[in-house]
C-alpha cells in the first residue's frame, strides 16, 4: 500500500544534467538509476526516464518543444461526455495492474520495462505515483492511467483502455482533480504531443516555457485527491 503523505526518500547520489543540455531528440544522457529519490530529482528539474530503444538502456529526457494539457484546455467532445457517464472512476485502487497493462508488450511503441515496473511501485508505495482508473459498473477495469504527482505536477507516464474511450475518461477525471480547488499553477505534462494528445487539448510549448511552468508548479500543494 501507498502512504497516505508523500514520503521523500534519500536523495540521488547521481548529479544530473540540466534540462537545457538535451540534444536535437531531447535525450539528456543514458545511465544513473530508477531510485525514487533519481527519479523525483528528474521530474524536479524538468526531465523524465524513457529507454533510448526498445528494452534499452534508460535514457533522461527534456524534449523541446515539450507537451502539456492545459487544465483548462481539454476537448471533450459530445461522446466522450457520453462515456463519462459509463464509467465508474477511481484512484490508486488498482496500481500494478494499470503499471502492467501500460506495460503490455504486445502494445505497439511499447517501452515501460520490469524494471520501470518495479520503479514506478516503489514510488507509488512512497505516495508520489498514482494510477487513475476507469471501471465499468460490474466491476472490471476498462482503462486508465498512471503518473507522478509533486506539488502542482502531474507528470503523465503511460494510459491504457480495453473499453472504449476508458483511457480518455480517465484523462478527463484526472483533469477534474487537478483543477479542484483551483487549477492556477498546477501543469499536466505529457512528454511528447502526439496526434492522440493533441485531439484532446495538448500542446507544444518551448522547453523554457515548460521549466518556468514546473518552477511553478512544485511550489503548489498537492490536489486532495492524491493525498
Amino acid at each position: 500500500m501507498k502512504t497516505a503523505v508523500p514520503t521523500e526518500p534519500p536523495p540521488t547520489r547521481w548529479l544530473l544534467p540540466p534540462a537545457s543540455s538535451a540534444d536535437a531528440d531531447g535525450l539528456v544522457g543514458v545511465g544513473a538509476d530508477l531510485e525514487p529519490g533519481t527519479l523525483l530529482a528528474a521530474y524536479r528539474s524538468g526531465l523524465f526516464p524513457m529507454p533510448v530503444a526498445r528494452r534499452g538502456p534508460v535514457g533522461w529526457w527534456s524534449p523541446d518543444p515539450r507537451g502539456v494539457i492545459p487544465l483548462d484546455g481539454l476537448v471533450v467532445s459530445r461522446s466522450l461526455r457520453a462515456s463519462c457517464r459509463r464509467f465508474q472512476i477511481r484512484v490508486d485502487t488498482a496500481f500494478p495492474e494499470v503499471t502492467e497493462a501500460c506495460a503490455d508488450p504486445v502494445r505497439p511503441n511499447g517501452w515501460i520495462t520490469p524494471e520501470m515496473q518495479h520503479a514506478y511501485g516503489r514510488l507509488h508505495r512512497l505516495g508520489w505515483a498514482h494510477s487513475v482508473e476507469a471501471w465499468t459498473p460490474d466491476g472490471t477495469l476498462a482503462g486508465g492511467l498512471y503518473g507522478v504527482a509533486i506539488g502542482g505536477l502531474f507528470a503523465g507516464e503511460s494510459m491504457f483502455y480495453r473499453r472504449r474511450d476508458a483511457s480518455k475518461v480517465a484523462l478527463v477525471a484526472l483533469v477534474e482533480m487537478l483543477r479542484a480547488g483551483g487549477s492556477a499553477g498546477r501543469l499536466l505534462d505529457v512528454q511528447w504531443t502526439t496526434p492522440h494528445l493533441s485531439s484532446l487539448g495538448g500542446r507544444d510549448v518551448p522547453r523554457d516555457r515548460y521549466l518556468a511552468l514546473l518552477e511553478r508548479a512544485l511550489l503548489h500543494p498537492l490536489p486532495a485527491a492524491f493525498r
